[in-house]
């Protein structure tokens, strides 16, 4: 029997509600194909940072690097600077992790009253790769004189060879797995420098795929064809910067930012990969267990499928489906089940 680790982060706001509910739910899926899940609880996050000063010991990665994934709920609260727990978690991860694939499905599931007139579950079913370690999130720049009248601020992008080619191929393999499009999503008809050489490395690894469908398009098009016309994308090749605002308005396009799972991957399992949904930590609900859990226990499928058990993973994504279609729906969505009993009718269907 395969057995797997995995380090459970449930970090704050509504991420102590909604990862119990996925848990239940991967617990329900190991039991039913026949695997094994050890887990162990970690308080890392802004709450951790107010009682330590750090939003996880220094020798967390260290801790994590021991597990075969890492199951995260959502980090940061109000009174809490809102630039550290990327700087101070989310980045130390993914960086430390080698996680340089932001995976992020977006599909309208059958039964969910999505925001697009006219648009089916058959339009809208898309993944957004985005480049997650390098890019325009390096954090490399600084302030100058930034107290005067003429002071400054700059933040630099790094785009390297290595980790455009390495997206690039990720891309363009799992479009084979998919609908066998892909569009590269960049604006480097104005970062003539940084996207034109994203652009053109991306072009040389595209000749090693000629028989995926390929565009090139500008965020700002991109953008309002995800809106008018979300069918014509299949996997969507992005910047870290690019790719952080386009998955979220794709998951928007699906009925709420609540639905939407996310994998941050080390495609090679050098590292453990995160798994995480996309909505945050939304501290305005925290505690009323009203959250929609469907995008925590979606990731925990992304975690399975990572870890082999794709059988599991498509059982659970079956599940979601015959839940929501059968009308139990979040508050978020215009229903009003609990977050329970929302994983409680997953596992029922699972």
């Amino acid at each position: 029997m395969s057995s797997y680790s995995m380090a459970v982060i449930p970090g704050d706001g509504i991420g102590p509600e909604i990862i119990p509910a996925g848990v239940a739910v991967l617990e329900a899926a190991a039991e039913k194909f026949g695997f094994q899940l050890s887990y162990e609880n970690f308080p890392y996050g802004a709450g951790y940072y107010k009682k330590t000063g750090r939003f996880m010991p220094d020798d967390a990665l260290d801790t994590l690097k021991g597990f075969d994934a890492l199951y995260f709920g959502a980090v940061g609260l109000p009174d809490v600077d809102d630039t550290l727990p990327a700087r101070l978690f989310t980045f130390k991860v993914r960086v430390g992790f080698d996680q340089y694939v932001n995976y992020r499905p977006a599909r309208l599931l059958p039964g969910v009253p999505g925001p697009l007139k006219g648009k089916s579950p058959e339009d809208i079913d898309l993944v957004v790769i985005r480049e997650n370690t390098e890019g325009e999130f390096v954090q490399s720049g600084g302030l100058v004189r930034n107290e005067f009248p003429d002071g400054m601020a700059t933040d630099m992008s790094i785009f390297t060879r290595k980790g455009i080619e390495r997206i690039a191929h990720y891309s363009f393999q799992l479009a084979r797995k998919r609908r066998n499009k892909v569009t590269n999503v960049t604006k480097s008809n104005t970062l003539i420098h940084s996207l034109a050489y994203w652009d053109r490395v991306v072009e040389e690894v595209r000749q090693s795929y000629l028989n995926v469908d390929y565009a090139k398009m500008y965020v700002d098009n991109a953008s309002a064809n995800l809106v008018l016309y979300p069918e014509k994308f299949d996997v969507i090749l992005t910047t870290n910067f690019i790719g952080d605002i386009l998955s979220d308005l794709a998951g928007a396009i699906t009925g709420s930012l609540g639905l939407g799972p996310s994998g941050n991957i080390n495609p090679e399992k050098r590292y453990p990969s995160m798994f995480e949904p996309i909505h945050g930590s939304a501290p305005d609900i925290a505690g009323k267990a009203i959250a929609n859990p469907v995008g925590a226990i979606w990731s925990g499928a992304l975690m399975l499928e990572h870890l082999g058990e794709t059988r599991a993973a498509d059982a659970i994504v079956a599940a979601i489906e015959k839940t929501v279609a059968g009308g139990i729906l979040s508050v978020d969505l215009g229903g009003s089940a609990r977050t329970m009993e929302i994983a409680e009718a997953v596992i029922a269907n699972l």
